[in-house]
C-alpha cells in the first residue's frame, strides 16, 4: 500500500501522526452530504468498500475517564464490553462538546489517530480479521486505510470484542 495525501490539501493530525510513524496507509477523500444519515455509512457506500472494513471512533466515558472505542460501522459499540475491556465497571457516551476537545476533531471526522490528547483506546477485534481497515483521517469526508497491526500499534490501543 503506498503512501498517499489528498492532492491540494493539507494534511490532518492522523495524516501527519501516520507520516511520523512511517507507516504504510492511503487516504481516500469523497464529498461528504452534509445530509447522509451516518458518516461512516457514507463512506463505505461512497467508497465502496463493505461496511465492516470501515471503522468508526467513538468517544465514551468509563467511569469518569475517556476512552476511545473503534467499531465497525456495520454495528455499534458495546458499552458494557468497552467498560469491561479496560476494567471499568460503567460506560456511557461521552459529551460530544467533551470528545472534540478532548480529540481535537469534529463529530463525524474524529479519528483515532494524531488525537490532541491520546486516550485509552480499544478496537474491536474483528479488525484483526482484515488485511486493511479504513478509520476517519480527521475531516469529514477524508479516510484513511491502513494496516490494523498499525493502528493498534499507533494509539496504543488493545483489543477486545467491542461491537455488536
Amino acid at each position: 500500500m503506498a503512501k498517499k495525501t489528498k492532492k491540494g490539501g493539507q494534511g490532518t493530525p492522523a495524516t501527519v501522526a501516520l507520516e511520523a510513524a512511517g507507516v504504510a496507509y492511503t487516504v481516500h477523500a469523497y464529498d461528504h452530504d452534509p445530509a447522509a444519515a451516518s458518516y461512516g455509512g457514507e463512506a463505505a457506500e461512497v467508497l465502496g468498500i463493505p461496511a465492516g472494513r470501515v471503522f468508526k471512533t467513538l468517544v465514551a466515558d468509563v467511569d469518569g475517564t475517556l476512552t476511545v472505542g473503534i467499531v465497525p460501522v456495520s454495528g455499534q459499540l458495546d458499552l458494557k464490553a468497552l467498560a469491561a475491556a479496560v476494567g471499568g465497571k460503567r460506560a456511557g457516551m461521552a459529551d460530544p462538546a467533551a470528545a472534540e476537545r478532548s480529540s481535537g476533531y469534529v463529530l463525524g471526522g474524529i479519528s483515532p489517530l494524531g488525537q490532541r490528547r491520546p486516550l485509552r483506546t480499544v478496537l474491536d477485534d474483528s479488525a484483526l480479521g482484515h488485511s486493511t481497515v479504513f478509520v476517519s483521517a480527521g475531516r469529514r469526508g477524508l479516510e484513511v486505510e491502513l494496516a490494523p497491526a498499525d493502528l493498534v500499534s499507533l494509539t496504543g490501543a488493545r483489543t477486545a470484542p467491542i461491537g455488536r
